[in-house]
């Protein structure tokens, strides 16, 4: 029997399965990111903000700036790193921009963009001002 365009049923239940996991660890990993920013006693304005451009994971007050926070989180360190490709920071840049016409200072707004990065253990390293736009 198949489901979900032709593949097996277990298939297809292993990745609707595969799907909730990572769904679920993803929102776990940014609540540990959210911790450490808020305390730092910063406040978070926004979790999982969506744009036309995309989805910026966090966006943190910093003074009268902005941390754009993209949170990934794997095995150890350098596999969340390196799920963050070219084209997604493309995608977080747009959407930040386009979140910056709501504020006063529009583009001139003092902004960073921040990479947490989680492992297994559930450990967060930050990566202050990993790219910029």
């Amino acid at each position: 029997m198949s489901a979900g365009g032709g593949l097996p049923l277990g298939e297809t239940l292993r990745r609707k399965s595969r799907g909730a996991r990572s769904y679920h660890a993803g929102r776990a990993a940014e609540e540990i990111a959210e911790r450490y920013y808020t305390g730092r006693d910063q406040r978070v304005r926004e979790r999982r903000w969506r744009g036309a451009a995309g989805e910026i994971d966090l966006i943190v007050e910093d003074g009268d700036g902005l941390i754009f926070v993209e949170v990934k989180a794997s095995e150890d360190f350098a596999q969340a790193a390196a799920q963050v490709s070219a084209r997604q920071i493309g995608r977080i840049s747009a959407a930040a921009a386009e979140y910056l016409e709501r504020m006063p200072s529009g583009q001139a707004t003092e902004v960073r963009f921040d990479v947490g990065l989680v492992d297994r253990r559930g450990r967060l390293e930050v990566l202050e001002a990993a790219f910029g736009i």
